[in-house]
């Protein structure tokens, strides 16, 4: 069998439909749902980051 540019063409092509319908089984699945749904939410979280506390050992000051 010869292998030419549009066998690997038509080949890849291939392959990239397998993987793209792997992805979309995978995002839509039941199993992952609930991480998914968590992941979404996370935008909206009520919770503030907490500041940030000086670093006073970056400074070499001693607070003593």
């Amino acid at each position: 069998m010869d292998f030419d540019v549009n066998t690997w063409r038509s080949g890849i092509t291939v392959l990239s439909l397998l993987l793209f319908l792997a992805l979309m089984a995978w995002t839509l699945s039941r199993h992952r749902r609930d991480a998914f749904d968590e992941a979404a939410r996370l935008p909206f979280a009520d919770e503030a980051p907490a500041p940030h506390a000086p670093n006073t050992q970056a400074t070499g000051s001693n607070p003593q």
